[in-house]
């Protein structure tokens, strides 16, 4: 593993497991196995590595959208809390540490969710055949963030609520 991607996981790793503001660069430093030097060599800064981090979370969530129904997509968001644990949404945690302000952070969290809305309403109009269900996208998109939500204290059972609800939804809008 190169020094960068060794960056990268060990910050993510902390700052998924303490928060942005609560982990400190000496923390940073000790975690990844580098001196501060290479560090701010590899990421810049603390806001920079933040960035770092949420891209390559967004490159790994992207693999799991690979999908073209509702089913599959929570399925998905399922096993993505299996395998990275349900600690809530990364990126919207970034977003509420730093307040909206950094823009470096919050362009990636923008793209992140854009990305995820966009995916919602692809499947929307595979299920239902219609371009004309953008509510119907929305309240699917809200299911699925607050499955993401409610699975830190609920688990897996939230997913599986939120699937039923939007399967529900569907299966109205195509009546």
């Amino acid at each position: 593993m190169d020094t960068k991607t060794k960056l990268i996981f060990a910050a993510e790793t902390l700052f998924d497991r303490h928060g942005f503001t609560a982990t400190g660069m000496d923390r940073l430093t000790q975690a990844a196995g580098m001196s501060s030097r290479t560090l701010y060599k590899h990421a810049g800064s603390k806001t920079a590595l933040i960035a770092a981090v949420l891209k390559e979370r967004h490159r790994r969530f992207q693999q799991r959208l690979d999908v073209d129904n509702m089913e599959a997509l929570f399925n998905e968001l399922e096993e993505w809390v299996h395998t990275e644990g349900a600690r809530g949404c990364l990126f919207l945690r970034a977003h509420g540490e730093t307040g909206g302000d950094t823009a470096e952070i919050t362009d990636v969290v923008l793209a992140h969710k854009a990305t995820l809305y966009e995916k919602i309403q692809e499947i929307v109009f595979i299920e239902t055949g219609s371009k004309r269900h953008s509510e119907l996208s929305e309240q699917i998109l809200v299911l699925y963030e607050g499955a993401t939500a409610a699975a830190v204290y609920r688990g897996a059972e939230a997913i599986a609520s939120a699937r039923a609800a939007a399967s529900a939804l569907i299966q109205q809008a195509r009546s």
